[in-house]
């Protein structure tokens, strides 16, 4: 298809290709945009570009940032024993809209996956123990999916940090605060009545 056209077709493509967007979602996004192109669609086409001209890996823990360094790992008032593993940004900032985590972050950029050809190597596992040998660390808080790809990497993980005598923990899984046991699936109900503790 030649012409404008053309490029709406490829803009609805790269939409479509957005998690949480299919092609009738991104043709719904498109045409709102391009109705509020003065409103929405040049300040967003600005925003995109700067954000990825600017935009870094933090050089420590893998989260995103302006700078080298970013606002966690520089942040002199979190602790820094303790570090908590995520498979990506999205669970660090997760994490931290909950404001129940004062420490440090480590994100790996994915599970370990045999079948996608995902190893330790593709991953940021060497960086982990050697930040886990290279400072005071006290405690590595694994907080992966309960997927079974997560799952075999955090028993990868928990074999390589063993060396380092560091205290590896993960986080408790189960009932959801609010959540009705008629709705639970029961892998959900096995790891709550597993992890269950005294009342």
């Amino acid at each position: 298809m030649a012409g404008p056209q053309g490029e709406i077709e490829t803009l609805i493509g790269l939409m479509a290709r957005l998690p949480g967007l299919g092609p009738r979602s991104a043709r719904r996004a498109v045409l709102h945009l391009l109705k509020k192109r003065d409103l929405l669609m040049a300040p967003l086409a600005a925003a995109m570009a700067r954000t990825a001209a600017t935009t870094r890996d933090c050089a420590i823990c893998g989260n995103l940032g302006s700078d080298e360094l970013c606002g966690i790992c520089t942040d002199p008032k979190r602790s820094t024993g303790e570090i908590c593993v995520v498979e990506d940004v999205a669970d660090l900032w997760a994490l931290e809209q909950s404001g129940a985590f004062r420490g440090r972050y480590h994100v790996l950029g994915g599970t370990l996956s045999p079948l996608d050809a995902v190893g330790p190597d593709d991953l940021r596992i060497p960086d982990l123990v050697a930040r886990v040998i290279d400072t005071s660390t006290t405690e590595v808080i694994l907080a992966l999916p309960a997927t079974v790809d997560g799952q075999t990497t955090a028993h990868y993980l928990a074999d390589a940090l063993a060396p380092t005598g560091v205290a590896v923990s993960s986080l408790a899984q189960g009932v959801p605060v609010g959540g009705e046991l008629d709705y639970l699936d029961e892998g959900t109900i096995t790891a709550a009545l597993r992890a269950r503790r005294r009342f």
